[in-house]
């Protein structure tokens, strides 16, 4: 049995898959089986993927159904206790499994690891920005305090023991947009993070992605079902409020009145920065002006978001 099961969800990324496998096949840590799931793609993903021969890889061909489904279809069919995502855009470096399997070693009773990242622009590769202050090179923290800025679990960077998956319950496949984040909450709300600040893996910064070609969409049922939770809990309420901002501006800027005003009475707005504040009441011309403005900057590697 392999110490970790590495599934990949793969959909339409002849251009990057192959960079994504060689970072995975190159580990420094040899004992795990990679778990490809091709999800239907209709390019060249698939003849990218059969140029590579090693017997730890486990290639699944299926209809395309979304990410959500290939990911839990790779977490029913892995053999390791220890499971870890990556996408097939995104790049590990060569220590990233061995920093993993050292740090499980260091907090055995801990379930969830995960590391730094950094994201790779046109022009630049600059690291992430978290909203928890270092107090060694890892440490235990709770998820919603520690990702008021970015993330602490990333899809590509985060083990997660397999027992987790009994407790929280997989990627919802009803979920089209943010299901990841959907998923750490619920991973949130019943377990420590044991996070690692030495920089693992790389987030890249592709155009062409699905999240940024498909016409936003608002999905209340994120929301819905947290709503008895976030009334007694105060860390998920100040988070949730931060992805309702998200999902507002971006109501805003198609013109989403009334799922806007919905958002915006659900968010408590004392809790917002006052730069989320304003940007709440820009009009939607000036919005979409300053996301030009933020893919600018994230091609000069200047700034990653501009609502943070």
């Amino acid at each position: 049995m392999p110490f970790f099961s590495i599934i990949i969800p793969l959909y339409n990324k002849e251009t990057f898959i192959e960079n994504t496998l060689k970072s995975v096949l190159n580990q420094r840590f040899i004992d795990f089986e990679v778990i490809i799931v091709n999800d239907g793609s209709t390019d060249a993903s698939e003849e990218k993927v059969n140029q590579f021969k090693d017997a730890r890889i486990r290639y699944f061909l299926k209809k395309n159904e979304g990410v959500s489904i290939a990911r839990n279809f790779g977490i029913e069919n892995a053999n390791a206790q220890y499971i870890t995502f990556i996408d097939a855009d995104d790049y590990w470096y060569p220590e990233f499994l061995t920093t993993m399997f050292h740090t499980i070693e260091l907090f055995p009773e801990q379930k969830i690891f995960s590391a730094a990242i950094e994201i790779e622009t046109e022009k630049k590769v600059i690291p992430a920005q978290y909203s928890i202050s270092k107090t060694g090179d890892c440490q235990v923290v709770n998820y919603f305090d520690a990702s008021l800025k970015e993330s602490v679990i990333w899809t590509s960077c985060v083990t997660i023991h397999k027992s987790v998956f009994e407790k929280t319950g997989v990627f919802d496949s009803k979920i089209k947009i943010a299901e990841d984040t959907d998923l750490w909450i619920r991973v949130g709300l019943n377990f420590p993070v044991v996070f690692t600040w030495k920089i693992l893996a790389r987030y890249v910064f592709d155009e062409k992605s699905v999240s940024r070609d498909q016409k936003y969409i608002f999905e209340e049922s994120s929301f819905f079902k947290y709503a008895a939770l976030e009334k007694e809990h105060n860390a998920l309420k100040k988070f949730l409020d931060l992805n309702r901002f998200s999902a507002a501006i971006k109501c805003k800027l198609i013109n989403d009145k009334v799922n806007f005003k919905k958002l915006y009475s659900e968010i408590d707005i004392k809790s917002l920065n006052f730069r989320k504040r304003t940007l709440l009441i820009l009009p939607s011309l000036v919005l979409k002006n300053l996301i030009k403005l933020k893919l600018f900057l994230a091609h000069l590697g200047i700034e990653n978001s501009v609502f943070r």
